[in-house]
């Protein structure tokens, strides 16, 4: 036999008869209908919004295009990089610091905004080359 501890041995006490249907008709809700089927929240507490997005910054040789861009809470930012220099991407100040790409000369990395804020970011090579990102709420 294994050990286990008194707490949970009175749990392996098997119902009687009258403590099930006690239990059945006491108006128990557990969220779940006698069938299994899970009941749906219909209060509205869930709001439906559109599905993510994906905004793409093409990393040039000098500037990130579109430099300043708008996007909701759980939108995406990819950064497409082909050039002949090396460029990345760090976010400036507390809010941006989960914003640090590798260095590419080729290649893309993004990164998705959960929170709404502006968040700015450099190249860290390149100081002069700035962008914001504006995330609203949803």
């Amino acid at each position: 036999m294994t050990f286990m501890p008194r707490a949970h041995r009175a749990v392996l006490v098997p119902a009687t008869g009258f403590a099930l249907v006690a239990a059945l008709l006491s108006g128990c809700d557990s969220g779940s209908s006698a069938d299994g089927a899970t009941k749906s929240d219909t209060s509205g507490a869930h709001s439906q919004h559109a599905p993510e997005a994906t905004v793409t910054v093409e990393v040039e040789e000098d500037r990130f295009s579109p430099a300043d861009i708008t996007i909701s809470a759980g939108d995406t930012v990819a950064w497409h990089f082909d050039g002949d220099l090396p460029h990345g991407v760090q976010g400036i100040g507390d809010k941006a610091m989960g914003i640090n790409s590798p260095l590419f000369e080729v290649g893309d990395w993004s990164h998705t905004f959960t929170a709404p804020g502006e968040y700015r970011y450099l190249c860290p090579i390149h100081p002069d080359m700035r962008g914001t990102i504006t995330v609203e709420k949803t």
